[in-house]
C-alpha cells in the first residue's frame, strides 16, 4: 500500500514547520521523499523564475505528485504582471501557496533583478505582492533576508514587511541574516553573515497580527521548538536535507499529531513512488540522491550511501539497489551487536 498517497493532506495547513526551497535540491523527487517522513510539514519547490513558468517546460519545472501536498510554489521575478500570471498558473496547477523569493543572493539572480537584491526595492516588492495577491486565492507569502550589504537591518526588514503588509501580505519567512551581494558566494552567504534571531523575534512582537516564520542556521527540532516560543513558524533547510530522519519526528513533536516515522518505514513508504517513477522512465539516481543522509549516524550509513551512489547510476538500476543498501544496513547492525 502507498502509505503516502493514501493519506489526505490536512484540511488547514500552516507554516509552523516547513522545509526551505533549495536550488538543485528540493525537486519533485525530494519533496515526495520528505513527505514520507511528515504529512504536516509545508514543502517548497525550488525557486522558479517567471520567465521559466511562462515560457518553459511546465511539466518539468512545475510538475509534482499529489502526495506532496501541502506544497508551495516559490517564484523569482520582479515584474508584477509576470508574477501575477505565473502565480495564476501555479494556483491552477494546485499549489497551496505562492511565495516570492526576496532572499537568494546568487549573481545570476541579481542580474535578473530578483532575489535578495529586491531588499533594496521594498516598494517594488509590495507592488509585486499586490499583483500576486489580486491574481490568486491561495496564500501569497514572502521569503526575505533581514537586509543586504550596508543596509540597517531594522530599517530594511521592517520597511519591507510593512509595505508588503499594506499590500495584503500577512505571512513572512525571514532568513535571519543579511546577504552580502558583493564579496561573498551564495554558500558563504548561508554561513558568514551573523544571525540576528532577536530582530526576527522583535518583528513578530511588534507586528503581532502577522505570521512570522524564522529561517537560517536551525540545526534540529529542539532548536526549532525554541524559536516557536517567539515566532509562528520555523523553516529548516540544509539540516532537513542532510539528516532527513529528523523530519520523521516533526508531526508528533511540532504538531502533536501521530507517531514518529523511522527511516526504515520511510523507505517502505517511498517504494510505491519509486516504482511509479521508474516505470515512467525516471532514473533511480535522480530519486535516491535525496535519500543519502537518511541513516546518518547509524551503523551501515556509509555502506548505504556508497551503494546508492555507485549502483543507482547504472543503466536499468531499480529497487534491487534499495534492497542491497538495506541489507548492508542490517549486516552492519548485526555486526555492531555481535562486537
Amino acid at each position: 500500500m502507498d502509505a503516502v498517497s493514501d493519506t489526505a493532506p490536512p484540511q488547514a495547513f500552516t507554516g509552523r514547520f516547513s522545509v526551505a526551497p533549495m536550488m538543485d535540491w528540493t525537486d519533485r523527487h525530494c519533496r515526495a521523499f520528505h513527505r514520507t517522513l511528515s504529512r504536516r510539514a509545508l514543502l517548497y519547490t525550488e525557486m522558479v523564475t517567471t520567465g521559466a513558468v511562462l515560457h518553459g517546460d511546465r511539466e518539468r519545472l512545475l510538475g509534482y505528485d499529489a502526495v506532496e501536498h501541502p506544497v508551495a510554489l516559490q517564484l523569482g521575478g520582479s515584474d508584477p504582471a509576470e508574477l501575477a500570471a505565473a502565480a495564476r498558473i501555479g494556483e491552477d496547477l494546485g499549489y497551496d501557496e505562492i511565495n516570492l523569493n526576496v532572499g537568494c543572493p546568487s549573481d545570476r539572480v541579481q542580474s535578473g533583478r530578483f532575489g535578495a537584491c529586491l531588499m533594496r526595492e521594498p516598494d517594488l516588492v509590495a507592488e509585486c505582492m499586490a499583483a500576486i495577491g489580486a491574481a490568486v486565492k491561495v496564500p501569497a507569502t514572502v521569503k526575505c533576508r533581514i537586509g543586504v550589504d550596508d543596509q540597517d537591518p531594522e530599517e530594511s526588514l521592517f520597511t519591507l514587511v510593512d509595505l508588503c503588509a499594506k499590500a495584503g501580505v500577512d505571512t513572512f519567512i525571514v532568513h535571519a541574516r543579511k546577504a552580502w551581494l558583493k564579496g561573498l558566494s551564495p554558500k558563504e552567504n548561508r554561513d558568514v553573515p551573523p544571525l540576528d534571531y532577536p530582530l526576527v523575534y522583535r518583528l513578530k512582537a511588534e507586528r503581532p497580527g502577522l505570521t512570522v516564520a524564522i529561517n537560517g542556521g536551525v540545526p534540529d527540532l529542539p532548536a526549532a521548538m525554541g524559536h516557536l516560543a517567539h515566532v509562528d513558524g520555523v523553516m529548516l533547510g540544509r539540516a532537513a536535507y542532510h539528516t532527513p530522519e529528523l523530519l520523521g519526528a516533526v508531526d508528533p513533536e511540532i504538531f502533536g499529531d501521530g507517531e514518529a516515522v523511522g527511516p526504515f518505514e520511510a523507505v517502505e513508504r517511498f517504494r510505491p513512488y519509486l516504482s511509479r517513477r521508474l516505470a515512467e522512465g525516471a532514473p533511480l539516481a535522480a530519486m535516491t540522491r535525496h535519500m543519502l543522509g537518511l541513516f546518518h549516524g547509524r551503523p551501515g550509513a556509509r555502506a548505504w550511501r556508497r551503494i546508492l551512489t555507485v549502483e543507482a547510476i547504472r543503466p536499468g538500476a531499480g529497487l534491487e539497489v534499495i534492497d542491497a543498501a538495506l541489507a548492508a544496513l542490517e549486516t552492519a547492525a548485526r555486526n555492531r551487536q555481535a562486537a
